[in-house]
């Protein structure tokens, strides 16, 4: 299958966020061993517990870029991504909401974790407040506008934001503005962010706003590259930077790094609540 690159030079996956249902967008990222969000996962139930203990309730989690709930369902129904690829094999989109909705009822390892959704993709999030991944969803591109006012209310009640692989699509617009929404309280911050984007520039408005960065030791595989040219452009990039790609992006794979976003400031207090 040709695969077209974006401004990037990433591949464009484009046309399987806009399917009423994931199944498309599940195979083809099975077919590409996308695996960051597994890797991601215990990252974000540690900082989920962390954020827990923090507030003294469970938190509200933001996830940006988030598409058919990505994040929430492997966190929500305990899952890989493999294996959503085989769930959403059969049946149509009404089935495959009710079966997310059973599977939700039967069993979620995250109660009373509340799931915000943000994405530019209106099918993909359609799709996942149906089958409850999500508990309320923004549809905006905060790259291109400030968010309404409904939009920043909801925006303002997130406790903790995560995102796999949106930043560099993204930038420090849009992590500016959903850092901001609330006015008088900052949200804690988990990037996972790919080598070929620079996140410093970044890191240190975050900074100015009151936040400590940390990047966690290491990189996490996102997923193999879908065409060679691919790999040629994300390689070009990584040279230009100085980033050395031995045994990450030159062996095949997207590398990413994550970094972690929490504000040097006072507990949160029921007063702070939007």
């Amino acid at each position: 299958m040709q695969v077209s690159l974006d401004n990037t030079g990433k591949a464009s996956f484009d046309d399987i966020y806009d399917r009423p249902d994931p199944s498309a967008y599940y195979r083809r990222m099975a077919d590409l061993d996308y695996c960051i969000p597994e890797l991601a996962k215990p990252h974000f139930e540690r900082i989920i517990a962390d954020r827990r203990a923090a507030i003294g309730a469970a938190p509200t989690v933001l996830d940006i870029g988030c598409s058919y709930g990505v994040n929430a369902a492997l966190l929500r129904l305990d899952t890989t991504v493999a294996e959503l690829a085989e769930h959403y094999r059969e049946g149509d989109t009404a089935a495959r909401i009710a079966r997310d909705r059973a599977r939700l009822a039967a069993a979620d390892p995250e109660p009373g974790v509340r799931f915000i959704g943000m994405d530019a993709a209106a099918p993909a999030l359609s799709y996942a407040a149906e089958a409850g991944l999500l508990d309320d969803v923004v549809h905006a591109d905060l790259e291109a506008a400030d968010p309404t006012e409904p939009q920043r209310r909801l925006l303002a009640t997130a406790d903790l934001v995560i995102s796999t692989g949106c930043v560099g699509y993204v930038t420090d617009r849009t992590l500016l503005r959903v850092a901001r929404a609330h006015g008088t309280r900052l949200p804690w911050m988990a990037h996972f962010v790919l080598r070929m984007f620079d996140f410093e520039p970044i890191a240190k408005q975050l900074a100015d706003l009151g936040y400590r960065i940390e990047q966690v030791p290491g990189t996490f595989r996102q997923r193999r590259f879908a065409s060679e040219a691919e790999q040629t452009q994300v390689l070009n990039t990584l040279s230009a930077n100085g980033i050395d790609p031995t045994g990450m992006e030159a062996d095949g794979w997207l590398h990413a790094q994550l970094h972690l976003c929490i504000p040097e400031d006072r507990p949160t207090t029921d007063e702070d609540r939007p």
